[in-house]
């Protein structure tokens, strides 16, 4: 029969023993170091000063007072180092890195997670609540396949609920994507406390653009007949989306002033009564000539010219008149439209 226990290797109290208290103390002891172990820190060499019952893992290569001794425990206890065999399964909490630690039968390492563990919240390298349950701070994630590929999945109880990518900076959002309110996708922008949706997809696969400005622009019902060299330009605006606005007078109406930076599709239609021959261009901020559209004498007649043309905020479009021509003004007559690409 062995003089210790098989797994705690505590010494036994045999039958013809002498002094039988000093063999139940060193149990005693073991017990003490073991039970509700706590490893103050993972050291190669001793300490230079220990608490009494203080416990460390030794690191290899071991020196010192504990060469020879790697993969043990020391437990400082009345002025000398007791040492401990860990064996596999055991725990000890690490004191300095806060830190559950299980023995695999070589070495220390973090107690594993439940494979199929349930926790209310998680936080990882950050502190997680009831909002936000599962918490992360680092300057990456990587979520990887399992096979061909990987999905991230994001559901909502019901249309009105959200299911969404929050884009934040300094705490605030300023950019969201996903199912918000109903369930067309849509990406939305903020300036920090508006909020506004830059695009739309309807279920049906539709897509929109409502902030993209699209518009019409006219003169009031009448005729004119501007002079070669003038410059004309409209009374009323419909903005369809997004706003356009009315600037410097003319001769005849005022500039349209574009108010937002972009790529626009206009559509120029001149309704003619009389013409000797004329050319009507289309000017952005008095000196670029955008595209012109060349008429021909003639009696009543209409013309009309479509071009791509890049504006920015604060542009100004009007019309730029040569030649002869008696035009008729109103919606639908002689007109600007435009949309943004």
């Amino acid at each position: 029969m062995s003089d210790t226990t098989v797994n705690l290797e505590m010494p036994y109290i045999l039958p013809s023993q002498a002094q039988k208290h000093v063999t139940h103390n060193e149990a005693l002891q073991r017990l003490d170091a073991i039970v509700q172990l706590t490893l103050s820190a993972m050291l190669a060499t001793p300490p230079a000063s220990a608490e009494e019952g203080e416990c460390f893992a030794i690191t290899a290569p071991a020196s010192g007072d504990w060469s020879g001794r790697d993969g043990r425990i020391a437990m400082w206890q009345d002025g000398a180092w007791l040492y401990l065999a860990p064996r596999t399964g055991w725990r000890a909490w690490d004191a300095q890195a806060r830190t559950l630690l299980v023995h695999d039968g070589e070495d220390w390492g973090p107690a594993p997670l439940p494979a199929h563990g349930v926790c209310q919240t998680l936080g990882v390298s950050t502190t997680a609540d009831t909002a936000n349950r599962l918490a992360v701070a680092a300057p990456a994630t990587l979520l990887t396949h399992a096979g061909g590929g990987h999905q991230l999945k994001i559901n909502k109880s019901a249309p009105a609920d959200t299911a969404s990518l929050l884009f934040q900076s300094d705490w605030t959002g300023f950019a969201e994507m996903g199912l918000a309110g109903n369930n067309s996708f849509a990406v939305k922008v903020s300036d920090g406390t508006d909020w506004v949706t830059a695009l739309a997809i309807a279920p049906t696969g539709h897509v929109q653009h409502p902030r993209n400005p699209a518009f019409r622009a006219w003169c009031d019902p009448a005729t004119m007949t501007p002079a070669p060299g003038s410059q004309t330009g409209f009374q009323q605006i419909a903005n369809l989306q997004g706003t356009v606005s009315l600037g410097a007078p003319l001769t005849r109406g005022a500039a349209l002033v574009i108010a937002e930076t972009g790529l626009y599709l206009l559509n120029l239609h001149v309704t003619v009564i009389t013409s000797s021959g004329h050319d009507i261009t289309l000017v952005a901020n008095g000196t670029t000539e955008i595209a012109t559209l060349k008429g021909d004498a003639s009696g009543a007649t209409s013309g009309s010219l479509t071009t791509i043309a890049w504006l920015n905020t604060g542009d100004s479009l009007f019309m730029s008149h040569a030649g002869n021509a008696q035009l008729e003004c109103g919606q639908h007559k002689t007109e600007l439209t435009g949309v943004m690409l």
